[in-house]
């Protein structure tokens, strides 16, 4: 179905920030990197590596940068190997996270994670402690301001996608389905004219866990954002829910 939930909510607020801040120049930075190392550097070739390039100029990303993270990404560059990881834990009031990262020292990452999570009152957890709170699911993401709710689910119907919901913008639309099925919507999506400006993997909290005062609220924010806000991060997913009235009281 169509909408825009807290966790959606909360994200749009921080992606706004990073916006402000340039953070999102970094980010599509590593995605094109990830995306060139595993698919090589040809977009035609590369889906994952195309809609990364389309939503890297959808931000108005240089093209110098977009250039360097391919170079980098296909080791034209020199320096260490860029890896993904994916790290686990806990937050505040029992609220489970997971940390996608693309870094060129293990090591050096699961150490400054473990710190992130220890100061933000949080604490980093074996492999698989919270994965199975998740579903992995295939995430496409367009603009377009041509959409409303109703329509929008007409696309999803169309391309195959078993949900959709507005993203970071009143302009973006998330499309959601199985993880095998993520390349045949992204690819029905261009060819119902959409220009994809996001494709990957993505993980789901099955349940929400609900966040109703304040401080815990603050506390919760708080971990996210120093999880996101990290250099190596390319992706934050977390089950946490603030209530409408704490929202509005941040």
């Amino acid at each position: 179905m169509a909408g825009h939930n807290k966790w959606s909510k909360v994200k749009h607020i921080k992606a706004k920030e990073d916006a402000k801040k340039g953070k999102v120049f970094a980010r599509y930075a590593r995605e094109i990197m990830i995306a060139t190392k595993n698919g090589g550097g040809d977009p035609d070739l590369n889906p994952r590596l195309r809609a990364a390039i389309d939503g890297a100029k959808a931000v108005s990303t240089p093209k110098e940068n977009i250039e360097r993270a391919i170079k980098k990404g296909l080791g034209e560059l020199g320096g260490a190997e860029i890896q993904e990881m994916t790290y686990e834990g806990y937050g505040p009031a029992g609220t489970a996270f997971i940390v996608e990262v693309a870094t060129d020292n293990i090591n050096r990452s699961a150490s400054e994670l473990r710190t992130l999570f220890s100061k933000n009152g949080g604490s980093i957890g074996t492999q698989g402690s919270v994965a199975y709170q998740f579903d992995r699911k295939g995430e496409v993401r367009i603009m377009d301001a041509s959409l409303d709710e109703d329509s929008a689910m007409d696309v999803a119907l169309e391309v195959g996608a078993d949900e959709v919901e507005t993203g970071d913008s009143e302009e973006e639309w998330v499309f959601l389905s199985p993880p095998t099925e993520l390349g045949s919507v992204a690819e029905a999506l261009r060819g119902a004219g959409k220009t994809v400006t996001s494709m990957k993997l993505v993980s789901v909290a099955q349940n929400m866990t609900e966040v109703a005062d304040l401080e815990t609220a603050q506390a919760v924010m708080k971990l996210y954002e120093a999880l996101d806000d990290y250099d190596d991060a390319v992706n934050v997913f977390s089950n946490f829910d603030i209530s409408e009235e704490v929202l509005e009281q941040m």
